[in-house]
């Protein structure tokens, strides 16, 4: 319903249109800047984007193709029986566990047993009792041991003295390994030949990476997410069952299959990744162009910062007041190899690692821009 009577907000309105047409605007209404980060992707960018080899199995293309595709003239190629030592605990005073048998004792693989460490050995409990010492390393029966706070395990245990406290590392068949990886690096709800070319990489990852001595990986992402058997599906199980043996090769050798979430869209040459190489390229780990990604949430993201946090993340590389961040060089995708930070001081050179950890971002496929909002 309308009305003709000028009410209060009606002058009101009319008063600050006037005040606005004689340019008499309040403090508050003045510009405000705002920096938005534009990127795509999520990860370091090298090798198989799991969210384009989704997307691929959804369009139909076998693990062949997959791996193909994100390792550019390899092959697949078959795998010799071996296993894998993944460190699991490090730096403690005492290990918890179950299993069937250590230091050649029979347990009771219900009972949780103690490794603890006196002098140069270490000694095998249960409660406050010593049942054994098994001198510089603690090794549990083949088959399967649990450590406390872990889960479950193929393969035995080996708890040891190193670097003045115990370390826990479980000693497991290449296969069985592979099961503990899969579904901890993809969703066991994924197509087959996604998670077939999950299991390939792994595989081969997990021999290519290898460091030998103590142990050759990482249960987390410093190597790649293992979770034993607390970790296994059906699903996964089969993909890696349907595939067994099966490694990536480049000229008779296995590829260091490296793998990532999102690649917004193109995967990056390993030279110009936060991986680096030395700079060296490797033949297998070109960027290509990655064209079903899109189905990854972080295809494509957007930040927003103050001025003030710009300033924050900034300390150290901006001298004076911040003019614009400027892309150098980018890679083989539009990730920032190398930048300048300009500042109404002068400038300073960063490169996009640097400028991905300071800020958070996802990935190092970012432009920066300034917006100035009324």
């Amino acid at each position: 319903m309308s009305s003709l009577r000028p009410t209060r907000l009606y002058l009101t309105a009319a008063v600050t249109l006037a005040a606005l047409a004689l340019g008499l605007t309040a403090p508050g209404a003045r510009a405000k800047t705002v920096w938005v980060v534009k990127g795509h992707g999520f990860g370091h960018g090298v090798g198989m984007s799991q969210w384009g080899a989704y997307g691929f199995a959804r369009h139909g293309y076998d693990y062949r193709q997959i791996l193909g595709h994100y390792y550019s003239g390899t092959t697949i190629g078959a795998a010799g029986d071996r296993t894998v030592r993944v460190l699991l605990r490090s730096g403690v005073s005492s290990v918890r566990f179950r299993a069937s048998s250590a230091c050649g004792r029979s347990l009771s693989p219900r009972t949780v047993y103690t490794a603890q460490q006196r002098g140069g050995a270490v000694l095998l409990r249960r409660g406050r009792r010593t049942l054994a010492g098994c001198g510089s390393v603690l090794s549990t029966g083949g088959g399967t041991a649990s450590l406390a706070g872990k889960g479950p395990y193929r393969g035995s245990l080996e708890i040891r003295i190193y670097g003045g406290g115990l370390t826990a590392v479980n000693v497991v068949p290449l296969e069985s390994y592979v099961r503990g990886v899969i579904a901890k690096e993809s969703p066991s709800s994924w197509p087959m030949d996604a998670l077939e070319a999950q299991a390939i990489a792994a595989r081969s990852y997990g021999i290519a990476t290898a460091r030998g001595g103590l142990f050759d990986q990482y249960d987390d992402t410093r190597s790649q997410v293992y979770g034993g058997m607390r970790a296994e599906t059906a699903r996964t199980n089969a993909a890696a069952g349907g595939t067994a043996g099966q490694v990536v090769l480049y000229r008779g050798n296995v590829a260091q299959t490296y793998f990532f979430s999102t690649s917004g869209g193109h995967t990056e040459s390993n030279e110009f990744s936060s991986l680096g190489f030395g700079g060296t390229p490797i033949p297998y780990l070109r960027g290509v162009p990655d064209p079903f990604d899109w189905y990854s949430p972080y295809h494509r993201w957007k930040r927003k910062f103050s001025p003030r946090a710009m300033r924050s993340r900034l300390r150290g590389l901006v001298r004076g007041k911040l003019r614009k961040i400027r892309v150098l060089r980018a890679g083989a995708s539009p990730r920032i190899v190398k930048a300048k930070v300009v500042g109404s001081r002068g400038s300073r050179k960063v490169s996009g690692p640097k400028l991905a950890r300071r800020f958070a971002l996802p990935d190092t496929w970012a432009r920066f821009k300034r917006i100035r909002k009324k």
